[in-house]
């Protein structure tokens, strides 16, 4: 590992004792279940019964032609040591409140055979999720609610924006929808990203095109390739993309407008994440993180290059940026959790290693942060505010494929507490937050955790190795 300063940028880079190609564009090849044919998937759609025991399979990316890393992953070792976990097995130590683990852990699956499930969002007692069948469905109180399909396109991201819904595809579109005023169940479409309007209008002008392939010209404010992750500025009304074209698009929601498109990295745009201040972060398939500064530039706004975070082999895959503390968490293929911290500036914190296989998807709520993977386990961590260290919690287990989305939300139950700011007889209340988690098992799973639930070191000191992860 080492840092170089220059220009304004700092850069760590991390390099493996491995010699290993590199990775390139991972995400570009979701794993698919096979089963005879697979060449309906796009990625594939799989025609495995679920009694069937998944075989994964991990194509060639598109846009690098390396292999995926899964195989070569250094965690792909042996079982994993949170089989024992006590969120899964009661412990036989008990050596904590049993109704704590009673009101802890899975709540309830919903499951649809319809395709793998890609993204969800959350918003209040409605849940939304988008698989590779095209539907986006809602949900209630663990059951289905309404639902609407997009014409073309597995929806690998969903972002919810008061009665707006917005969808990024497979195809490379943006898709807005609306909910009916009268009728909280009915969604139509009302446009897309770019709008046909500014479409035509910006057709017109031979020098908003540019070169993507040989012989080959699109329109820079429109996406060419899958969108692979959006991010929400809510205060200022704007909408990020990330796509494996490679760039990241700046969208006003207000007029559907594109302000910036921009050539972010040399392979596909993997994750996109805001939230601190005035900085948007971009990971890619090229192994690395940049951070760029949203500056104001006459009547509009203008993203730089500021800070280029991580540069390494394996291919960044997630993103996610925890607010109140400051902190943001980048997942990469080779299984690793790393994470900077900002008080005048980002500062590298440390590295989070609980998983065999890539992490797909990351989430943050309160002191925890949630790490999905291919190994088809969800790390809980807790930072600690204090030494900002992260303890392994638990390890949620359950999924028979690959964990690709996470979303959370308070636990609004009578019984949790509201978030603590003071000591209820000496003793701190804590938050409990439930957790829905997508898979290519075609199911989304639900979970509450609590901030205060009892560390795993503390109920199977054997597993001390993997356990925490002090602060570097």
């Amino acid at each position: 590992m080492r840092e170089e300063q220059g220009r304004g940028a700092m850069v760590m880079e991390r390099r493996s004792g491995l010699n290993r190609k590199r990775f390139g564009a991972y995400l570009q090849s979701d794993p698919a279940i096979l089963a005879g044919d697979d060449d309906d998937f796009s990625p594939r759609h799989s025609n495995a019964s679920t009694a069937t025991s998944p075989v994964y399979n991990f194509e060639k990316s598109p846009a690098s032609g390396e292999a995926s890393p899964y195989l070569m992953s250094p965690w792909n070792q042996s079982a994993s040591p949170y089989s024992k976990s006590p969120w899964i097995v009661p412990s036989g130590m008990n050596l904590y409140d049993d109704g704590f683990f009673a009101r802890s852990g899975l709540v309830g699956s919903l499951v649809r055979e319809e395709g793998h499930v890609y993204s969800l969002a959350v918003a209040g007692d409605l849940l939304y999720t988008g698989s590779d069948s095209r539907n986006i469905r809602v949900w209630k109180n663990l059951e289905e609610y309404a639902g609407f399909k997009s014409n073309s396109g597995l929806v690998k991201a969903i972002i919810l924006y008061g009665d707006r819904i917005f969808t990024g595809h497979q195809d490379g579109k943006i898709r807005i929808w609306k909910v009916s005023s009268k009728n909280p169940k009915s969604h139509s479409r009302i446009g897309s990203l770019p709008t046909l309007k500014e479409f035509v209008k910006s057709s017109m002008n031979p020098k908003n095109y540019v070169k993507v392939r040989r012989n080959r010209n699109v329109l820079r404010i429109k996406h060419f390739d899958a969108i692979s992750s959006m991010s929400l500025n809510e205060e200022l009304g704007l909408l990020y993309s990330g796509s494996w074209d490679k760039t990241m698009k700046v969208w006003r929601i207000a007029d559907s407008k594109c302000l910036e498109s921009i050539a972010a990295h040399d392979d596909a745009v993997n994750a996109v994440a805001s939230g601190l201040e005035s900085l948007v972060f971009t990971g890619s398939a090229d192994g690395t993180v940049k951070v760029w500064r949203r500056e104001l530039q006459g009547k509009g706004t203008k993203h730089f290059l500021v800070q280029v975070l991580l540069k390494q082999e394996n291919a960044i895959t997630a993103l996610a940026v925890n607010k109140s503390s400051a902190v943001l968490y980048c997942g990469s293929s080779d299984g690793v959790v790393n994470y900077w911290e900002s008080e005048k500036h980002l500062s590298h914190g440390g590295v989070l290693h609980g998983h065999k296989l890539a992490v797909l998807c990351l989430a943050t709520a309160g002191n925890l942060v949630f790490s999905g993977s291919a190994d088809k386990n969800i790390c809980v961590w807790r930072r600690e505010e204090n030494s900002g260290s992260h303890t392994c919690l638990s390890v949620l287990t359950g999924h028979s494929g690959p964990v690709k989305c996470l979303a959370v939300k308070e636990d609004e139950e009578e019984e949790c507490p509201s978030p603590p700011k003071e000591e209820d007889n000496g003793k701190k209340l804590y938050r409990r937050w439930i957790v829905y988690s997508g898979s290519l098992d075609r199911s989304v799973k639900v979970w509450r955790v609590a901030e205060n639930a009892a560390e795993l070191l503390k109920l199977a000191d054997a597993d001390r190795p993997y356990l925490t992860y002090k602060k570097q």
